[in-house]
């Protein structure tokens, strides 16, 4: 008997209808903001219509695009160190050894932490008099350097921080991954000669290749939309050296009080997002490959 069509739809309604007021509401009123000057706390009804004045103020001041060239900076650094560490310790820890649940269970526990507590772990870390870091540098005789007043240092600082606490994600992606492949391919080469770098790269990897790039995808959205540990950490100082485009939006809306140009800046951030959202789609689409 074939399910009627409207069985399908029963289904989903409710859940298109309750993601489409969570999600479509907020991008459809930061659309419609970014076309008033309006002050946060005073009514609506006193918000005044600019047309297009805020998305030009956005789309033409240099601190917006210094911003989004920081994100790129941070999102390729960030991502590119933790896809090829996460994998790495997968392949590691793949095969059971003693002592390997532990191991797991400890290199899950950065992913598991609120972002502001480690932005403040890694603030206490970083700090120039009482921190680890330069406790550490002192014991091989290295002067004490200022993480968070340098900008080539407090750039490093974040992306330490970001690595340390998202690498875990691919770690149990790539584990997760690894553990799916057909045990009778491995056996396979291995009985052709093939040695554990051969077997690694030209058979492990092509064949979980897929959850890499979706992996990838993931991980490039989550990086532009990080602030909470830059908050925290830098504030996007010294200077501007580390203001993300996040952090950027944030300061616009609620430092300088322009929440019509913060709306406006943040189409450009979901421009970006929707673009690698759509990449992902498309990565995680099994039938693709098969079109």
């Amino acid at each position: 008997m074939r399910t009627p069509s409207w069985v399908p739809a029963l289904y989903l309604g409710p859940a298109v209808l309750i993601m489409s007021a969570a999600c479509l509401y907020p991008v459809l009123t930061a659309l419609q903001l970014g076309f008033f000057d309006w002050n946060l706390g005073t009514p609506w009804g006193s918000a005044v219509g600019v047309g297009w004045r805020n998305f030009e103020s956005a789309f033409t001041n240099p601190r917006v695009w210094s911003s989004l060239r920081t994100t790129l900076l941070f999102a390729a650094v960030c991502v590119s160190a933790e896809m090829v560490l996460g994998t790495a310790l997968a392949l590691a820890l793949e095969r059971p050894v003693r002592g390997t649940a532990v191991f797991r269970t400890l290199f899950i526990l950065p992913m598991m932490i609120a972002p502001v507590a480690v932005g403040l772990a890694w603030r206490y870390i970083f700090d120039a008099q009482f921190g680890l870091v330069n406790a550490i540098l002192g014991l091989f005789k290295i002067a004490p350097m200022g993480w968070l007043a340098e900008p080539q240092l407090a750039f490093a600082a974040i992306v330490i921080a970001d690595i340390w606490q998202w690498t875990p994600f691919v770690f149990i992606m790539m584990v997760a991954a690894l553990a799916n492949v057909d045990a009778s391919v491995i056996e396979a080469s291995r009985i052709d000669g093939a040695n554990g770098w051969n077997m690694t790269m030209r058979v492990k990897l092509p064949m979980v290749m897929h959850v890499f790039a979706i992996t990838l995808m993931m991980r490039l959205i989550d990086a532009f939309r990080v602030l909470e540990v830059v908050y925290v950490l830098t504030f996007g100082g010294p200077g501007d050296s580390t203001e993300i485009l996040a952090l950027h939006i944030y300061k616009t809306a609620f430092v300088g009080q322009q929440l019509g140009v913060a709306a406006a800046i943040s189409v450009l951030l979901l421009l970006v997002v929707a673009l690698l959202s759509w990449a992902a789609l498309r990565l995680s689409n099994p039938l693709q490959s098969e079109r």
